[in-house]
């Protein structure tokens, strides 16, 4: 039978699961929109790529904050 992957890192007595989450979740966005924004060939890729990367830092930056209207 399969156990989930959270209960099996529990059983493990992981004592810093939010930070390897954290870590996790950084690898992949580095891997797959900050990378490819700055080594890519292709300009399509890394005018894509920027696009992403812009909105996930304008979404950081608006975090918290009021809107003004």
């Amino acid at each position: 039978m399969s156990v989930p992957v959270l209960e099996t890192l529990q059983t493990l007595h992981v004592p810093d699961l939010p930070l390897v989450l954290a870590s996790v979740a950084f690898t992949a966005i580095y891997a797959g929109v900050v990378l490819p924004a700055v080594w890519s060939r292709k300009p399509a890729r890394r005018t894509a790529a920027a696009k992403v990367l812009a909105q996930l830092l304008g979404a950081l930056g608006t975090r918290g904050r009021r809107r003004r209207r």
